[in-house]
């Protein structure tokens, strides 16, 4: 099922290695663009079909870093230098700062549910309790929403 462009930040790909569901992202999008930094943040050992590209626009990451780390700043930059479909991005401020820049953003929550619609998933539940087993911030509401866009209760 090979989607558009997508950059990602090291949030979304650390936490879904960490809990094994890396592959969810590689059968939504096919291959994901990130930038040198994301590749340093996730020890520069990723998949093959993760692309690393380093960002052109150095005035651009230097003027976002002035609010957001290093990654976040090169993956908004990328997003922008690409024309990306989308950037997968967790943290708030990071995704507030996308948002002004009329990009389309995305976070990991939101990729597990994109997945259980196309059947890649059978549930969204496992994963998210997976996350959460393994530390991921993300706010009860935001599990809620997500949980009951999914059709599923919080005791599936």
């Amino acid at each position: 099922m090979p989607d558009e462009l997508t950059v990602a930040n090291s949030s979304c790909l650390i936490a879904l290695d960490a809990v094994g569901y890396l592959s969810v992202l590689h059968e939504l999008y096919e291959a994901i663009d990130v930038p040198d930094a994301v590749n340093r943040e996730c020890g520069g050992q990723l998949p093959a079909w993760v692309q690393v590209r380093s960002v052109s626009n150095r005035s651009l990451v230097q003027s976002l870093r002035l609010e957001l780390g290093e990654g976040e700043a090169e993956a908004i930059a990328l997003c922008v230098e690409r024309s990306a479909n989308r950037v997968i991005l967790d943290d708030k401020k990071a995704r507030r700062i996308a948002r002004e820049l009329k990009l389309p953003v995305t976070g990991t929550l939101a990729i597990l549910l994109r997945a259980k619609e196309a059947g890649v998933l059978p549930n969204v539940h496992d994963p998210i309790d997976a996350l959460l087993a393994a530390n991921f911030r993300v706010s009860e509401t935001l599990i809620a929403e997500v949980l009951r866009r999914a059709g599923e209760s919080p005791s599936d």
